[in-house]
């Protein structure tokens, strides 16, 4: 049953570009789209796979039994040769020793300081443009976004700061919407980008970005609250899903706490709207499915989750040939063979899906978890199957023979866990537990949630940025090795707690001075 209506619940076909308008238009779509996965033919397309995956059975195996691979753990029982790898966890440390000399600073001041550098409040536009008759409240606007960000509620912030309720109230429904919210969240994100310590993030020089989901328990239910008895008990809850890229939250997607994040992970990535570009993406277990593989490669990104247990994925391995015809020694080899036939015979429809992934006639969410959940015997949906069983077999020997690979999904997944507790301290009120009663306040609440942790973030990049630019003017190559590697997530020195006084005029962050303070420190300890 289909309810064309809905939005879940329609049927798949209708979650597409119209058929008569993909039949009429298909090259100019194609064109118009520019998704670098179709820039071939799927025949030569799977001829270069077929190389591609070929060549590494041979490498891969060649090298584990010769032991060139060392990281690889070989042991004989009962005459069968097993393996096992070691587990990976490279922490990036919070709230790191190199800001032990910081002062405090409240949450306000940061704000402010973050303004002046790239006006990031000049994004909160009245509700009314042009017709709006009185000037903007600066102020109202950041202590609504504290009383948000924090979870403490713009009641209980009329009570422990300098402003009424009715004023909060007021300068929120005016200014503060998901749109300006996340105009002002890129303001930062961009800004973040032109700092000279960003670079130094990427992993093997490149922008190795992470997405995980976070639960958060609703005390009044919304049309998004769902049970999730491992995380709330009998209570409800959402979901926050962030995209965290060289430690920066560039975009955030909310949904039940029933949902599968797998949905989710192309839908963050491609409807990120900042100038930071990740070109490859990691996830836990839970951001896999038997699609994502294939949309991500074929829209140019290289998908690189961590799975909870390699050696169960060795036993769905697909190669284009038969199991029987690959060498005997060989402890890595597939299981089944791909079928490139009902590949090439479904090649049109699997263009009709990107194409309207890409031109977003839905959401990409939905037309994702359909395919994931799709009936077995649609022919389409299998032969998407079937095509990602070829992205991540080549992805799994990679997974297996590099140990940098390795290290790099878990640094990126790391940062994303940093992040995670730093968003828990700023909405430290009421437990992190919401109680705003609509979903449109829950997007407001999440995005000044991650506005705060992204000015948090982007005033430690400052500090970071400029004492690096003092010590390759005259310090050590050690000294800005040491600068590199300090994670910009912390909030040791961060004031979130206690009354608020946004009215009085305050002195400001004097950058410099900040610098000459951890200079001073961090030289003494050396």
């Amino acid at each position: 049953m289909y309810v064309s209506d809905s939005l879940r619940f329609r049927s798949f076909e209708e979650d597409l570009i119209p058929l008569q308008t993909w039949q009429d238009n298909k090259t100019k779509i194609l064109k118009d789209t520019d998704i670098p996965g179709l820039a071939k033919p799927f025949t030569k397309l799977l001829q270069d796979l077929e190389m591609e995956l070929e060549t590494q059975y041979e490498t891969v195996n060649r090298r584990i039994l010769s032991g060139d691979n060392a990281q690889i753990k070989l042991t004989k029982r009962r005459g069968e040769m097993t393996w096992s790898l070691p587990y990976v966890r490279d922490e990036d440390l919070v709230n790191h020793p190199f800001f032990e000399s910081l002062p405090q600073v409240s949450i306000a001041d940061v704000l402010q300081f973050v303004d002046s550098r790239c006006h990031c409040l000049d994004a909160f536009t009245h509700i009314l443009n042009r017709y709006v008759k009185s000037p903007r409240d600066q102020q109202s606007i950041v202590a609504g976004l504290v009383a948000y960000g924090t979870n403490v509620g713009l009641s209980k912030m009329g009570e422990i700061s300098d402003l009424s309720y009715q004023t909060l109230y007021t300068a929120a429904h005016s200014f503060l919407r998901p749109e300006t919210l996340r105009a002002s969240n890129d303001r930062v994100s961009n800004a973040m980008a032109q700092l000279p310590i960003f670079r130094h993030y990427d992993i093997d020089e490149a922008i190795h970005s992470s997405s995980d989901g976070q639960k958060f328990e609703t005390q009044f239910s919304t049309i998004r609250s769902r049970h999730s008895p491992k995380y709330f008990g009998l209570k409800k809850g959402i979901a926050q899903y962030t995209l965290v890229a060289n430690h920066v939250p560039i975009n955030v997607r909310i949904f039940g706490a029933n949902d599968h994040e797998s949905h989710y992970v192309f839908d963050v990535l491609y409807n990120n709207t900042t100038d930071i570009k990740p070109t490859i993406h990691s996830t836990d277990t839970h951001g896999a499915n038997q699609v994502n593989f294939t949309i991500l490669s074929m829209f140019g990104y290289q998908f690189a989750p961590r799975y909870r247990d390699i050696r169960d994925k060795m036993d769905t391995l697909y190669g284009f040939k038969n199991p029987s015809e690959y060498d005997e020694k060989f402890l890595l080899k597939p299981t089944s063979k791909v079928n490139t036939r009902l590949i090439i015979e479904e090649a049109d429809n699997i263009q009709h899906i990107l194409a309207s992934l890409a031109l977003k006639v839905t959401s990409q969410s939905v037309i994702i978890g359909k395919l994931s959940a799709y009936a077995r015997k649609n022919r389409t949906k299998k032969a998407l199957w079937e095509l990602d069983n070829i992205y991540r077999s080549a992805y799994l020997l990679t997974y297996v023979d590099s140990v940098t690979l390795r290290h790099n999904v878990q640094r990126a997944l790391n940062r994303g866990e940093s992040y995670h507790k730093l968003r828990r301290a700023v909405a430290y009120a009421y437990s992190g537990r919401l109680r705003v009663k609509t979903d449109l306040e829950q997007q407001i609440w999440s995005e000044c949630s991650r506005l705060l942790a992204n000015c948090v973030i982007y005033y430690k990049a400052c500090i970071l940025s400029e004492w690096l630019k003092r010590q390759e003017l005259q310090g050590t190559p050690e000294q800005i090795n040491q600068i590199k590697r300090v994670s910009p997530v912390s909030w040791k020195h961060i004031n979130f707690y206690g009354e608020y006084h946004f009215c009085e005029p305050s002195e400001g962050i004097d950058l410099a001075k900040m610098v000459d303070g951890v200079e001073a420190f961090n030289g003494d300890r050396q």
